[in-house]
């Protein structure tokens, strides 16, 4: 089976398992009315997934880049009936195929009605079946001509008629691919479901919220015998109380698209119930600084390690580096429930964040800020599981271009670096330590939404993490500003820059230096950080006017062996300003359960926020 089948045929098994699930006992799960079959009552409200009309639905997916087409509908007697046709083959065929299977059902009702007067005694002769026609009828009343291919008979609104039964036509409405609520459910913390549609949006679905009745009352049984009692929300994320915990959630999805067309609901029940949450944070105070988006022509910013979990789930972590930090509080979906409220408290028009697992960002970080209106982008580090998310306002940007690369890969290769991989190929012990680090550098080009004319370059980046390490980092800036100089000078001429990250460097080191004052002397300490055989001396600069935007923080980090601070905002001066920085938590904040990471805090570094605005 090959790529584009194999991913017909799962979402074709999606589709016939919603289906099915629709067909039940004849009607579709609602609320409102039931939606039974030709003739019967159906439903006003879209939420619940029932089209328009008195007619049962026969829905088409058919998607140009695959060979084939597939048709689901419900019989009569409550047989779900999945086919799949080629594209091109004449629609008479497919009629007869149709006529085939739904003979066979109407023969076991007349077979089973039969019986049914034999066993009641003698009252006439049975009436034999007559063959079903199928037609398939146009959107204005046509007969489709049988010569017609699949893909070109089968459109939205036509009629398919099997005897006395008429169904519409549904081409390619919108369907949940995949929905998944958090395995760990706390109260206080935001629930937000991961979700995929084809034909459809997150943003444009509908949402129903339900919670497990405890003990008698309730109005909705489920088929495993729990009570549903639907919640007064109708959001895509869901907040559970106190009064949640010990009960588990359930979500009722209906997928839509930007026309308001709906397609057949979902449903998922959380694994396991909600819990208590941890009481106060130590972002809580921040986030009453940034309740609300920052208005027209500022620039909300963040900055973020948030710890990865191939770091904080190891032996190493648990007893040595975070000892005093409770177990459970090191577990990813703990730190994730704290993790995305803290993010999505924050209002920010940019996010950038460091230690990002790949799993995480799929899984956990881009559903969660979607569902606040935030786009991600992803660059994974060379050879390793964790690397760099960006997340931007989709309604304050769209994304331009990305410019990402390796820095080991770029010194090597990029004529860009060329005078710089000449200088350091002087000291091949050091460019040895240079190339086997699998740092990267997150470059994306935005556009404001409202002012075209305005463009951003926004960067990201990691550097090499060890404390005697400052003459690596100094190559690794340098290639980054060399690059982050192409694509604001060369591809966006005169574009600013936000320069993000956990640079590993304190403000007394000459990474520092070196990005503030645009130059970087031969005989700088740092070039002898780690000893006289990875000496690398060599004098550096840069074009760019760049300032940290929330200053120098006495500790961005805060670990039981240290303290310091090693994340930066570095923005361009000539063309942005500062409007406000938002407070750092206290000293007895971050001290409350001894050092970071805790039961209150999910990462070991602290996210640097500040209000931009353009000059």
């Amino acid at each position: 089976m090959n790529g584009r089948c194999r991913a017909g045929w799962f979402m074709c098994s999606l589709l016939w398992g919603e289906l099915r699930a629709a067909a039940g006992p004849r009607r579709l799960l609602c609320r409102s009315a039931a939606f039974l079959s030709s003739g019967d009552a159906v439903c006003p409200d879209p939420a619940c997934g029932a089209p328009p009309g008195h007619m049962e639905r026969a829905v088409v997916r058919c998607v140009p880049s695959e060979p084939k087409m597939s048709l689901w509908f419900v019989l009569w007697d409550g047989s779900a009936k999945h086919m799949q046709r080629d594209q091109t083959e004449p629609l008479g065929r497919a009629l007869a195929r149709i006529a085939t299977n739904a003979g066979k059902g109407h023969a076991k009702a007349a077979k089973k009605s039969k019986k049914a007067r034999a066993e009641a005694g003698p009252a006439g002769e049975p009436v034999a079946t007559a063959p079903l026609a199928v037609r398939l009828f146009s959107r204005d009343g046509e007969s489709v001509a049988e010569d017609v291919s699949n893909a070109e008979a089968w459109q939205d609104g036509a009629v398919l008629q099997i005897g006395e039964v008429k169904y519409q036509v549904e081409r390619n409405p919108p369907s949940v691919t995949e929905l998944q609520l958090p395995r760990s459910l706390l109260a206080g913390f935001p629930v937000c479901p991961k979700i995929h549609t084809e034909f459809g949006a997150p943003q444009h679905c509908l949402f129903r919220w339900y919670r497990e009745q405890p003990e008698g009352g309730g109005d909705e049984p489920s088929p495993g015998g729990a009570i549903w009692v639907e919640a007064p929300v109708r959001d895509r994320v869901f907040t559970p109380t106190n009064a949640h915990i010990g009960l588990r959630l359930k979500l009722h999805c209906t997928p839509g698209n930007s026309q308001q067309r709906y397609g057949l609901p979902r449903e998922v029940e959380s694994s396991g119930p909600v819990e208590a949450g941890p009481g106060a944070c130590t972002f809580d105070s921040r986030h009453l600084y940034t309740k609300k988006v920052s208005g027209e022509g500022l620039i909300r910013t963040v900055s973020y390690n948030v710890l990865a979990d191939i770091y904080a789930q190891t032996e190493h972590s648990r007893t040595v580096l975070y000892p005093y930090c409770a177990p459970y509080a090191l577990e990813l979906d703990y730190r994730q429930n704290l993790l995305k409220k803290e993010l999505a408290g924050y209002s920010a028009d940019l996010i950038c964040l460091q230690e990002v697992d790949k799993s995480v960002f799929a899984d956990s970080l881009a559903p969660a800020l979607d569902a606040f209106g935030l786009e991600g982008l992803f660059r994974i580090k060379e050879k390793q599981h964790e690397g760099l998310a960006t997340f931007y306002r989709r309604d304050k940007f769209t994304l331009l271009s990305e410019h990402d690369i390796a820095f080991n890969e770029a010194l090597v290769s990029d004529p860009l670096h060329k005078e710089l991989r000449d200088k350091l190929a002087r000291y091949p012990l050091a460019q040895e330590k240079v190339l086997q680090r699998s740092s990267v550098l997150q470059v994306s080009v935005l556009q404001s939404t409202n002012d075209p004319l305005r463009k951003i370059c926004i960067a990201n980046t990691h550097l090499y993490w060890h404390p005697k390490g400052g003459n690596i980092r100094l190559i690794q800036i340098a290639v980054a500003l060399s690059h982050i100089r192409h694509v604001t000078c060369d591809l966006y001429p005169g574009i600013p820059v936000i320069f993000c990250g956990d640079f590993n460097s304190t403000p007394s080191t000459g990474m520092y230096n070196f990005i503030n004052s645009g130059n970087i002397a031969e005989d700088h300490e740092d070039w002898v950080s780690n000893g006289e055989e990875e000496r690398c001396n060599m004098s550096l600069t840069h074009p760019f006017k760049l300032q940290s935007a929330c200053g120098e923080p006495a500790y961005t980090n805060y670990v039981g062996g240290f303290h310091g601070c090693l994340d930066y905002i570095f923005i361009d001066i000539n063309a942005l300003d500062v409007e406000q920085v938002i407070p750092l938590p206290s000293h007895e904040e971050v001290t409350t359960h001894q050092a970071l990471p805790s039961v209150s805090h999910p990462s070991d570094h602290i996210a640097l926020i500040c209000d931009l605005k353009w000059k």
